[in-house]
């Protein structure tokens, strides 16, 4: 079979997904917040339904994240709610708690596994480990460098993800810490369980120019990096050793910014994919991204050439 990568978008709303999908986007990581963290966007089952329905006649895939920590009590609601991703016609559920995996090969049999549990998926050993109980895809961890991320892909048959643009999650807490905070300073303000919109972000005193966007959801609180990962310049090393599939993540992003950076990509995919020997990198394709980009916020190649500890 010849290989196509996958240009993989997050997207809040289904006005932007739509938007992605005409900047050439493949596919769509969205979500219920009851069994998803960190969302662009929370989707009600209707507006699944509705993301399916659009993508999959123009040959697009739609990926529910059920990510988040299962309770006892959230235990109970996995069985409704997978029967109704796997009715609906989900392309792939998102998955890290093995409660979610149980419940999908039970209610869902059939629908294709992506194993995704964050910084602690480094080696091809714990990839062959979640294939053989089902799994079709491991989402590599943000840590991993080029030659971790190629000897992965090299001894392993499952399908790998990178991401190759956009934030990072760098703290995680089950607990409302910024809820928590403001009861103990008893000024009567609170988030709500939700601080996506309030601008939030921590900050250290020896580098006062460094923001750490922070928000909570139902999953907790999350402090995301400083900088944004970029790997435009430098995709014809993933796709010269066949990563399957290229994430952006475009939490907390205006969906001008992630409609940019989606074409962007796909200007580079496609001239790749078209004559890999002749492949050279256009500065102009960069040029949108970075009109649009924070300037409170670098672009950086993340982790992708620096030495690791795993």
């Amino acid at each position: 079979m010849a290989y196509k990568p996958e240009l993989l978008v997050t997207a809040s709303t289904i006005d932007e997904l739509k938007l992605l999908a005409e900047a050439g986007a493949d596919a769509f990581v969205i979500g219920d917040s009851r069994f998803g963290t960190r969302l662009a966007g929370s989707f009600t089952e209707e507006m699944i339904r509705e993301a399916v329905a659009f993508a999959s006649p123009q040959g697009k895939s739609v990926y529910v994240s059920m990510n988040n920590l299962i309770s006892n009590e959230r235990l109970m609601e996995l069985p409704g709610f997978v029967t109704f991703l796997h009715e609906a016609g989900v392309n792939a559920i998102i998955f890290g708690d093995p409660a979610v995996l149980m419940a999908a090969r039970e209610h869902a049999p059939g629908t294709p596994l992506h194993w995704n549990a964050e910084m602690t998926s480094t080696n091809f050993a714990t990839a062959e480990y979640w294939a053989r109980r089902g799994a079709t895809r491991y989402v590599l961890a943000r840590e991993l460098n080029m030659e971790q991320i190629e000897d992965t892909k090299a001894k392993s048959d499952m399908q790998i993800q990178v991401q190759v643009h956009g934030m990072t999650n760098i703290y995680h807490s089950k607990r409302y810490l910024v809820d928590s905070y403001l009861e103990h300073q008893s000024d009567g303000r609170q988030l709500g369980g939700n601080g996506r919109e309030q601008g939030l972000f921590l900050t250290e005193a020896e580098r006062p120019g460094e923001h750490f966007p922070i928000f909570e959801d139902e999953g907790g609180t999350h402090i995301m990096s400083s900088d944004d990962i970029c790997m435009l310049e430098n995709i014809h090393e993933l796709l010269a050793v066949g990563v399957d599939s290229f994430k952006i993540e475009g939490i907390l992003k205006p969906a001008a910014y992630n409609e940019a950076v989606v074409k962007a990509y796909r200007k580079a995919i496609d001239a790749y994919m078209s004559d890999p020997a002749a492949y050279t990198f256009e500065e102009e394709w960069l040029e949108p991204i970075r009109e649009k980009q924070d300037p409170n916020r670098e672009l950086s190649y993340g982790f992708f050439y620096k030495e690791q500890v795993y």
